[in-house]
């Protein structure tokens, strides 16, 4: 697809400022709460029926994947037309109006190794946000080390069945439908996973959600019982799985990298400093250790944006991420475990709340947030796998005997 320059993009931005400004809905101008994330799916509670509408509007100019073809549901934009989108969208601060597993990673992967049926079946769904993914990836004998997997799947003729567990399952049980790896050989391991897809309200499914140290449960134990799964929903070929998932680990990466994992409530160490600490004569935040920790974070995570839009510019330049995300993902999450621990130390006492009156909202988040990030080195790929990977694939060195 060829881009447009000139004339033509300055005719694009137009017509995408004007139709933005029309159809974003002024309600959603305000923050948006955790709750209010449009994740879309059969089982989201929309709380504000304008960031339906938004998702809809969006969905129907196929900007929720504004680059996919338009085959498919996608807005079959260029690069420098999707450039332009996203300008408009940042200088309006419009909210998301999908934030989906399908766009970041399954969409990605069916576009390159699915079938023409299995696109024309899957795709559009997922722009419309018509359904919420999951990820059955890691087992509880099967995380950093992915390939030992062991949930099983058989071949019974007409169809597979279904028996294992997953665990660290991101939102399964508000899920519509799951991208699973499975084991369809047990005589080989890298090469006897296959990737398959299945509705998750299938009988013997079932998600329990796992309590994290910050309250929340994001995160769920998935298990499954003689699950029936129809065979055309095994994605490229039978023992074929493992390229998928390497493939879908490097988006995985890629889109958390870009978001920084975000958290905190909103409030930033610098705000909180200046509040809790207090300026000097001249302005600058009192405490001079603290400053100066503050200043290098700040600085490195002005390097870090930079280096995620440069890594971002590259993948779409190419074919897709590489095994340089994960020099991001690690990055992304030692920076963001350091950022949710100034804000706690920055609000001292105040950081120190969990629940009761006394303290904001704000406030009460930032310690969930800080203890929620102890777990960014061990999503998307461990931090010591990242950098194993890292070492081997990025800077070509060799395990020693």
């Amino acid at each position: 697809m060829a881009d447009f320059g000139g004339t033509e993009l300055d005719a694009f931005r137009a017509e995408t400022r004007a139709w933005l400004e029309a159809n974003y809905p002024k309600s959603l101008s305000a923050p948006m709460a955790e709750d209010e994330a449009p994740w879309g799916g059969r089982k989201m509670v929309w709380k504000n029926p304008d960031a339906k509408l938004w998702l809809d509007r969006m969905a129907e100019r196929g900007w929720t994947a504004p680059m996919w073809p338009k085959e498919y549901g996608g807005g079959g934009l260029s690069k420098t037309q999707n450039k332009v989108l996203e300008q408009e969208l940042r200088r309006l601060k419009a909210r998301p109006a999908l934030m989906s597993f399908g766009v970041w990673m399954l969409g990605p992967v069916l576009l390159e190794y699915a079938t023409e049926e299995q696109k024309q079946r899957f795709l559009p769904p997922i722009v419309r946000g018509e359904i919420r993914w999951c990820q059955g990836y890691s087992e509880p004998g099967a995380g950093s080390d992915l390939a030992s997997l062991q949930t099983k799947c058989e071949d019974k003729g007409d169809h597979y069945l279904i028996n294992g567990q997953k665990v660290w399952t991101s939102y399964a049980d508000q899920a519509d439908w799951i991208f699973c790896l499975v084991r369809t050989d047990t005589t080989k391991k890298h090469e006897g996973i296959s990737f398959v897809l299945f509705d998750m309200t299938s009988p013997g499914v079932e998600a329990r959600p796992i309590k994290l140290i910050s309250g929340s449960s994001p995160f769920c134990e998935t298990f499954f019982d003689n699950v029936k799964v129809p065979k055309e929903q095994l994605v490229v070929k039978l023992n074929g799985g493992w390229d998928i998932a390497k493939r879908l680990l490097q988006y995985e990466r890629q889109n958390i990298s870009a978001s920084g994992f975000g958290g905190g409530g909103g409030l930033s160490p610098v705000e909180a400093a200046k509040k809790e600490i207090g300026v000097d004569s001249e302005g600058r935040i009192a405490d001079g250790d603290f400053r100066a920790r503050l200043a290098a974070h700040s600085m490195d995570a002005h390097a870090f944006m930079l280096t995620v839009r440069r890594a971002e510019a590259e993948s779409k330049q190419g074919s897709g991420p590489s095994a340089a995300v994960s020099i991001i993902k690690y990055a992304a999450a030692k920076m963001n475990q350091e950022r949710t621990e100034l804000l706690v130390e920055a609000l001292g006492l105040k950081g120190l709340g969990w629940e009761g009156e006394g303290f904001s909202a704000e406030e009460l988040a930032a310690p969930r947030a800080m203890l929620r990030a102890k777990g960014n080195s061990i999503e998307g790929g461990t931090s010591e796998v990242n950098l194993n990977v890292v070492a081997k694939r990025v800077l070509g060195l060799l395990d020693h005997q």
